[in-house]
C-alpha cells in the first residue's frame, strides 16, 4: 500500500459495548451494508473489531470473539473480494485464524503484551501488523496512567520491540501510539505533536482519534456530536505526520486528506 496520500481505516465494531454507538453493528445486512457505504466513501481498509477496548472494558474469551467475528468476515471476504480487511485482536489464535479466513492485517491494541505468541504468529503468516501502545489494559488503562516521559517511553517501546519483530522475520509493522490508551488528555495532546518524530523508526504511523475522549473533552461534547472536533483533530494528525486516519466517519476523513494534501502540495 502506497502512503504517500494518507489512508483511511473504517471502524467497524461487532460489539454490543464499544464507546460509540454509530460503530456497532451485530446484524448482517448492517454489517455489510456499513462496509459498502465506508468503501463507497473512501477507506482504504475496513477494521474489524469484535472486543471492546473502551476505558474499563472486561476482556472477552476467545470463544466469544470468535463466535462475533467469524461469521461476519466471512461474509465481508464473500461481498467484497477486494476489500482490504484488517482484525482488530490482541489474540494470536484470533489473528491466524482471520488470515486463513481472508482478512489482510493484524490490529493488535496490546503491542504483543496480552498474548506472547503474537509476535511469532504475525512472522509466520508474513502479514502487516499494527503495533499499538497502550498502558496496563482495557480495564485499568485509564485509572492513572503516569510517564516521566509518554513520547520517549513509547519510542523506546516501539523501537524495542520492532526489533524483535524483524528478527522473527515480519517486516510490514505499522505504528499506532494507541491515543486514550493508558493516557491523560495532555498526554494524547503531547503525542499528537510528535507523530512525525515516530517516522524517525521508518514505519508507517497510524492515528486512532475518531471521537475519543480527547477530543470530547476538549469541544464538551458526546461522542456521538465530535465528528467536527474529529475532523480539526485528523487535520492536525496529517499535518503531523499521520499515513493512516482510523476513523468512524470515511467521507470526513477523506475530505480532511484532500484539504490537507492540496494545501501541502500548493
Amino acid at each position: 500500500m502506497d502512503f504517500s496520500t494518507p489512508r483511511i481505516m473504517g471502524i467497524v465494531n461487532l460489539t454490543p459495548d464499544s464507546f460509540f454507538g454509530g460503530s456497532r453493528f451485530q446484524a448482517e445486512k448492517e454489517i455489510l451494508s456499513q462496509v459498502e457505504k465506508m468503501l463507497i466513501e473512501g477507506a482504504d481498509i475496513i477494521d474489524l473489531g469484535a472486543f471492546s477496548s473502551r476505558p474499563n472494558a472486561d476482556l472477552i474469551s476467545f470463544e466469544e470473539e470468535k463466535k462475533r467475528l467469524l461469521s461476519p468476515l466471512q461474509n465481508i471476504v464473500h461481498e467484497f473480494p477486494s476489500a482490504v480487511i484488517s482484525i482488530d485482536t490482541y489474540r494470536s489464535k484470533v489473528a491466524e485464524l482471520s488470515i486463513y479466513e481472508g482478512a489482510s492485517i493484524i490490529n493488535d491494541i496490546s503491542g504483543g503484551d496480552l498474548d506472547e505468541s503474537m509476535f511469532e504468529t504475525i512472522a509466520t503468516l508474513k502479514v502487516p501488523y499494527i503495533l499499538m501502545h497502550m498502558q496496563g489494559t482495557p480495564k485499568t488503562m485509564q485509572q492513572n496512567p503516569e510517564y516521566e516521559d509518554v513520547f520517549k517511553e513509547i519510542y523506546k517501546g516501539f523501537s524495542e520491540k520492532l526489533q524483535k519483530i524483524t528478527v522473527l522475520g515480519a517486516n510490514d509493522v505499522i505504528l499506532d501510539v494507541g491515543f486514550g490508551f493508558g493516557k491523560t488528555l495532555k498526554h494524547n495532546y503531547t503525542l499528537l505533536k510528535k507523530l512525525n518524530s515516530f517516522h524517525s523508526l521508518q514505519r508507517p504511523v497510524l492515528a486512532g482519534i475518531s471521537r475519543k475522549g480527547m477530543i470530547q473533552k476538549v469541544i464538551h461534547a458526546s461522542a456521538d456530536d465530535s465528528l467536527n472536533g474529529t475532523t480539526a483533530a485528523h487535520v492536525l494528525a496529517l499535518q503531523n505526520g499521520a499515513n493512516i486516519l482510523r476513523v468512524h466517519d470515511a467521507k470526513a476523513a477523506k475530505e480532511a486528506i484532500q484539504i490537507v494534501s492540496y494545501y501541502q502540495k500548493h
